[in-house]
């Protein structure tokens, strides 16, 4: 355990930061599978909510923007394979 007082509060904020990103990664999870599954389908809206949880993630600094750009290309791949 760190001695010093301000590392002691970073140790703190970085597992709040951490548990917060976290959730984030894990709900682009499930929304990624359930657009996946709905590919076949005609309802857009997984999908679109899909991207929408994608950009989010970058705008909260949770992935990088190249990753994020993977994740969409691969998505719509699949989507689009299965239509």
């Amino acid at each position: 355990m760190a001695n010093i007082k301000s590392q002691k509060k970073r140790i703190l904020t970085n597992a709040k930061a951490a548990e917060r990103n976290r959730a984030v990664r894990s709900e682009l999870k499930t929304r990624v599978k359930t657009a996946t599954a709905s590919a076949g389908s005609d309802d857009g809206s997984s999908v679109r909510l899909a991207m929408s949880k994608i950009d989010r993630a970058v705008a909260k600094g949770v992935l990088h923007k190249n990753t994020a750009a993977r994740k969409k290309s691969r998505l719509m791949q699949k989507i689009n394979a299965g239509s």
